[in-house]
């Protein structure tokens, strides 16, 4: 027999409420605590969605976040000025054909990185608090931050990918052994970048940073082996 195991790979769809309280809050018109409660609700609800199906792990539904990886930006300064764009270029196939996004002309880190506060702690412990299932948090894969690194814009920070990654390396130990001090046994990195790869067109964008294919795969890999290494009681999901 095969044994198989599911749960949700980390988002879910935002409720109506919930979008509409984000353009209310960004003008104004409601509370930063009247805001909370609405996007408490929406991870409860999730939650509850989670469980009512059996699942034995339950994720918050990344609720509390722009994109999957946009945690990372919001708790870390030096990435510069960017929109939502930056998570979401590319091509997007859907009902109404293709649609194209470029990537914004000024993207890359121009600033040393420094942490302001954890990326997904606060997430976590509302999570672990509200569920008695195994509570998955997720963290972006280290190379998926590339996407954030420029040879013209960040060349006075980080003259070098490396330099940069190895930054966004410490970052991410430190986030995991947070959660891990909180009580976490389940992290996913989310890595969907490698799958990029495989398609030509988007695989120049990431040789064009520098590493060849072959790089990619064994020093990406490395990367993310050395997020989780030493981490002994806790599970590591990978998101492709």
């Amino acid at each position: 027999m095969i044994t198989l195991h599911a749960d949700v790979v980390g988002s879910l769809l935002r409720p109506a409420e919930l979008l509409t309280a984000q353009k209310q809050l960004a003008a104004g018109a409601i509370s930063p605590t009247e805001f909370k409660d609405i996007e408490d609700r929406a991870v409860d609800d999730a939650i509850a969605l989670q469980e009512s199906i059996g699942l034995e792990v339950v994720t918050d539904g990344e609720m509390r976040r722009q994109s999957f990886q946009s945690q990372m930006t919001a708790a870390v300064s030096g990435f510069g000025s960017f929109d939502l764009d930056a998570f979401l270029w590319g091509e997007w196939h859907g009902a109404r054909g293709v649609e194209k996004r470029p990537r914004p002309r000024r993207l890359g880190a121009v600033e040393k990185l420094q942490r302001r506060r954890f990326l997904s702690a606060k997430e976590f412990v509302y999570l672990k608090s509200k569920t008695k299932r195994i509570a998955k948090i997720t963290i972006p894969s280290p190379s998926l931050w590339a996407n954030f690194w420029s040879p013209k814009y960040s060349r006075d920070a980080y003259p070098t990918l490396d330099l940069f990654l190895a930054d966004i390396v410490k970052i991410l130990r430190e986030e995991v052994a947070e959660l891990v001090r909180l009580g976490a046994t389940y992290i996913q990195l989310d890595a969907p970048h490698y799958g990029l790869l495989l398609d030509a067109k988007t695989r120049g964008f990431y040789e064009g940073l520098g590493w060849k294919l072959s790089d990619w795969l064994s020093m990406g890999i490395d990367l993310d082996n050395a997020v989780m290494a030493g981490f002994a009681n806790v599970t590591f999901g990978f998101h492709i």
